[in-house]
Formats: C-alpha cells, structure tokens, sequence
C-alpha cells in the first residue's frame, strides 16, 4: 500500500524541478551544474549571449535563406572573441555581420557585453586592498577550479598592471577635472607626503557645511616649496573654487604652505597651523626632563577659550626657556598667531579641537601608505599621482561626518564677520591713503 504523504512530497518535488528546469537557450548549460555552479554560469552565459547576437544578426539580415528587402546587410561568417568572466577572458564565438556598404556592422548585444571595463574594476579593486598583481590569478580563480586560465585569459600580473594602469589614470583625468564650485566648502586642509627623496605629493582635502570631507586636489613636486602649493592652488582655482569665499585653511606649518595661500585667497586669508605638529617639533629639540612641563602649558593653552591668554601663557613658556633652550623658545613664539586662529575665531571648543590640526589628511596619507606598500619603486611621477589618487578614493569609502558637524554654522559665522571686519579695514585704509 503506497504512502499518500510520500506520493504528494513527489509530485511536489517534481513540479518544482519542472518549474525550475530552465528553458533554452540554456537548457544545455544545465548539465554543467552537476559539474559546479560557475561552470554553469559560464556556459548559460555564453548560450544566451549567443542567442542574443543571433537575433541581432536576424533583425539586420533576416532570417536566413530570405530575400528581404529591408535587410541592412548579410552574414560574414563567425569570429573568436573574449569577453570578461570571473576578473578574466573567456573565449566566445560571436557571428559577424558586413552591410551594404562593405563595412562590419556592430551588433547590439556584443557591444553592449563589452563596453563595460570589468576587468578595470576588478584589478583596482584587489590592487587596492593590497593584492599584488603577482598573485591576482590565484585571487580571482581558483588553481584547480573549473574556469580555466590559459594563455591570454587576462589574469596575468601583466595583463592586470595594465587595466589598473588605464583605469587609475582615467580616473585621476577626471577627478583633477571635476567642478569644485558646487561643493559649500568652510574648511580646506593642505599637506605632504613624501614618496621618495626627490618626490613629495601635496594634497588638499575640504570639508563642507555639513561635515562632509571631500579630497579637493593632488600634485607633485621636488619638495613641498612655494611653487608646488601654488601650482595646486591655481588648480583649485581653475576648477572654480572661489578665492572670495572666506574658508579656514588648516596646514602643517609649512611657510610655503602659508605663503601660497595668502597669495590667492589675500592677505588676510585664516590659516590654521596643525598644534599637533607644532608640540611635537617643540618636545623632539627638547631634553626629556622637560616634555612633561612643556606638553602641559600647551594642552592648557590650547584649551582656553580667551585668544590673547593662551598667547601669553605661550610667551611665558617662550620666556622661561630662553636660558636652556633659546633655539626652541624661538620656535615656540614663530607662528603663534597662526596656531591660535580657531580660538580668536572664539569657535566652541569641540569644533576647536576638530579644526586645530590635519588629522583628517593625516588620515587620508596613511590609507595612501597602507595602498602603496606593494610598490617597491616609483617608476615616475605619474605612478604615483596615480596610486596616489586612487588611494585618495579609496579613503573616501571610509569617510565620516567631522565629530563637530553640529557646529560647524558657528565656523560660517565667524568667517563672515571676519571677512566684513577685514572689508571695513581695508575701506579705511584707502580712506587714509586718499587723505
């Protein structure tokens, strides 16, 4: 006697792989999945495009054997192609189609499986997680898997230098072209990274009204001189980032750095310089013994919210070091109205700490670090604007809001007071001048 619950599990299961049987054109690819799931990916891939490139041949020849009138040219055979699976080539053949006039016509489907430049993609996206190209074969398929990798397959190290090389640079072209003017920036953060001794790259990352960082630019030069700042500003500039919105501009100390700024944006442009960087030039001339007195009267000073104490609480430690350290208490004093920008800005002391240094491309330059450490040698500039870039890009995905966003309305307050004190200066000038 038959089981009613085993007859209707059955017919339940048989219904279902009716169901799920595909029809053709891949219908013969259906055997590969015993086989395994990327074998029959592949093989229902390659019969459905192929049954695509033949309606297209049919839509511009007809059907075969037919006189029709409207056809727009005849059969030409078959050709071998490639096309990208798995971050490589697959062979495919793919029909060829000649017009009226003599000359090939495109089909449709086979262009438009082409266009995309997957295999870009995917090496700049393993290069930039740290895959070498040495080894990206192995990391997109698998030794002994089911998709071969025989010559000309486009995993070699080769074959992925060049799409990472074509894509990265194309990328680079448009980024160093994009429109800045659409961007409400409030902050813009310049500094350096050494590539080699006679390499430094110099990179401006901007931060908007509402906390959003944005990498602005990237150029290379010799050194981080007057020159090479000004040569990245101009192409700031150039991209329509108007000099004659007040921003706050946060450098390293650098007085090329300073010096190019005031240049394009006026004299009275505000700079912040980096307090991190300036503490630590100060405690590495300074014996140990003392570290701990002098971090301690900067942390203070940084902290106060009255300009013109801190700056005297400054000068006090200046005055008090002339006798051990005279060559350090002149750095201590060098700058020091650019190292309190934010707090006679009178800005709150979260959005202070967030503005008073260049964390945030300090930040970026150490993801360009990370990215870069596959290169043994930069073979030119150009290389390394261009991982450079692209490791640029890559921060981008790992971006937050600045912590202070919330107060960053205060920031385009004070700027705007700023700029009309400066305007109502500079209309008494010309007052005294003309008088």
């Amino acid at each position: 006697m038959s089981n009613p619950r085993k007859e209707s599990n059955a017919m339940t299961t048989s219904t279902m792989m009716t169901i799920a049987m595909p029809r053709a054109p891949v219908g013969k690819a259906w055997e590969e999945v015993s086989a395994s799931f990327d074998r029959f990916c592949l093989a229902a891939g390659i019969e459905t495009l192929g049954a695509m490139m033949e309606a297209d041949a049919e839509v511009a020849c007809g059907r075969r054997h037919s006189r029709s009138e409207d056809r727009r040219g005849h059969r030409w055979g078959r050709t071998a192609g490639r096309i990208g699976f798995h971050a490589g080539k697959v062979a495919i053949e793919r029909p060829r189609v000649r017009g009226l006039d003599g000359k090939e016509l495109p089909l449709a489907s086979w262009e438009q499986a082409v266009d995309g430049d997957w295999l870009g993609q995917w090496a700049m996206n393993l290069m930039l997680i740290n895959v070498s190209t040495r080894k990206y074969g192995r990391a997109v398929r698998l030794p002994e898997g089911d998709v071969p990798t025989p010559a000309g397959s486009g995993v070699s190290k080769s074959a992925a230098s060049r799409h990472f090389v074509a894509l990265s640079a194309a990328r680079l072209q448009e980024w160093m072209a994009s429109d800045l003017s659409k961007l409400d920036l409030l902050v813009v953060q310049i500094d350096g990274i050494h590539m080699t001794g006679d390499l430094v790259l110099v990179a401006a990352i901007g931060i908007d009204g509402k906390g959003v960082k944005h990498p602005l630019g990237l150029i290379e030069g010799a050194t981080e001189n007057a020159a090479v700042v000004q040569a990245l500003i101009d192409n700031l500039v150039a991209r329509r980032l108007d000099p004659a919105v007040p921003r706050l501009f946060i450098i390293d100390g650098s007085k090329a750095l300073s010096k190019a700024i005031r240049r394009s944006f006026g004299r009275e442009a505000l700079i912040q310089r980096c307090q991190i960087h300036k503490a630590r030039n100060i405690m590495e001339r300074l014996p140990k013994p003392m570290h701990a007195a002098v971090r301690r009267v900067l942390r203070q000073a940084w902290e106060l919210d009255d300009a013109n104490k801190a700056e005297k609480l400054i000068r006090n430690l200046a005055r008090r070091l002339e006798h051990d350290a005279p060559g350090v208490s002149a750095s201590i004093l060098e700058g020091l109205d650019e190292i309190l920008t934010v707090t006679r800005l009178g800005l709150p002391k979260e959005l202070r700490r967030a503005l008073a240094c260049t964390n945030i491309v300090e930040n970026v330059m150490s993801t360009v670090r990370r990215v870069c450490r596959n290169v043994k040698r930069w073979r030119s500039a150009s290389m390394a604007l261009r991982w450079t870039a692209a490791a640029m890009q890559e921060a981008v995905k790992g971006f937050r809001r600045l912590k202070a966003h919330k107060q960053l309305p205060a920031l385009r307050a004070a700027l705007q007071d700023h700029r009309t004190k400066d305007s109502t200066r500079g209309i008494l000038a010309r007052q005294v001048d003309a008088a």
